[in-house]
C-alpha cells in the first residue's frame, strides 16, 4: 500500500482536505498542517505540524525557509509515495520536495476559487502530476486541469 502525505494550511483548505477523509483513513497517510491554537483535526493519523504562514507578515520568508526544513525532515522521516494537497503557501516546500524525488503530486484547486486561480495554484499547476479543479469554470483558467466536481 502506498504511503500518502496529505498535507493543507489551516482554515478552508484543511477543511477542504478532510473531506478527503474516507481516502485518509483508507491508506496508508499522515496529514501535514499549520500549527495554531486550535484543533480541528480528528483523525487517528499522525500529524505534524508547520509553522503558519501570512504573506503579508514580515517573518513569512524566515518561517518558508523553517517550514522547507522541517518538510524536509517529514518527508525523510515518512517517505510519502503521493502528496495530496489542497494548498497554499506552508505546503509549498513539501511539495516541491516530493517533485525534487520524482514522487507524485496530486493538488486541488481552492472551492473558493471560481474564475481566477491561487498564486499558489499557478505554482503547483507547473509541477503537479495531476491538477484538480472544482469548477467547471476554472477550465478556462488552468485547460490541462481535471474537473469531477466539488470535494464538498
Amino acid at each position: 500500500m502506498k504511503k500518502i502525505c496529505f498535507i493543507a494550511s489551516t482554515g478552508g483548505h484543511l477543511d477542504q482536505l478532510m473531506m478527503l477523509r474516507p481516502i485518509i483513513d483508507k491508506h496508508n497517510s499522515f496529514i501535514v498542517t499549520e500549527k495554531t491554537e486550535y484543533n480541528s483535526i480528528k483523525s487517528n493519523k499522525k500529524i505534524y505540524y508547520l509553522y503558519q504562514v501570512n504573506r503579508l507578515e514580515r517573518t513569512w520568508i524566515l518561517k518558508m525557509i523553517i517550514n522547507t526544513f522541517i518538510s524536509l525532515y517529514i518527508f525523510l522521516l515518512k517517505r510519502p509515495e503521493i502528496v495530496i494537497s489542497t494548498g497554499v503557501l506552508a505546503t509549498i516546500p513539501m511539495c516541491l520536495i516530493a517533485k525534487i524525488f520524482r514522487k507524485r503530486i496530486i493538488y486541488i484547486e481552492s472551492f473558493a476559487k471560481v474564475n481566477s486561480p491561487t498564486l499558489t495554484g499557478k505554482l503547483m499547476y507547473r509541477c503537479a502530476n495531476e491538477f484538480y479543479v472544482q469548477w467547471e469554470e476554472m477550465l478556462k483558467v488552468y485547460p490541462n486541469a481535471i474537473y469531477k466536481g466539488g470535494i464538498y
